[in-house]
């Protein structure tokens, strides 16, 4: 694992790197973002609707393929778990 996947690793998608509270947080519902780029970070999903937790997301990240203003691509794993698979970069 290099040292950018390890600054990663239990943070919240989106959260400031400086802010204390970037993990997650007592009364939220996350997410597990699997595979790609974002690998192992959570996505705070609270208050989602069924209909917007049942869809993919495509989230920024300089990480993925297409680098600086590129997107990775995650799907809701079927049966309603907490996990959101990879599916690809986008630019």
């Amino acid at each position: 694992m290099d040292r950018d996947e390890e600054l990663l690793r239990g943070r919240v998608y989106g959260a400031d790197h400086d802010d204390p509270r970037r993990g997650p947080q007592p009364g939220h519902v996350y997410g597990e973002l699997v595979g790609g780029p974002l690998d192992g970070l959570l996505l705070d999903v609270t208050g989602w609707t069924p209909e917007e937790t049942g869809t993919g997301v495509a989230l920024e990240t300089e990480l993925g393929r297409f680098g600086a203003g590129g997107r990775a691509m995650y799907d809701p794993r079927p049966g309603g778990g907490a996990c959101w698979d990879w599916s690809g970069d986008t630019p």
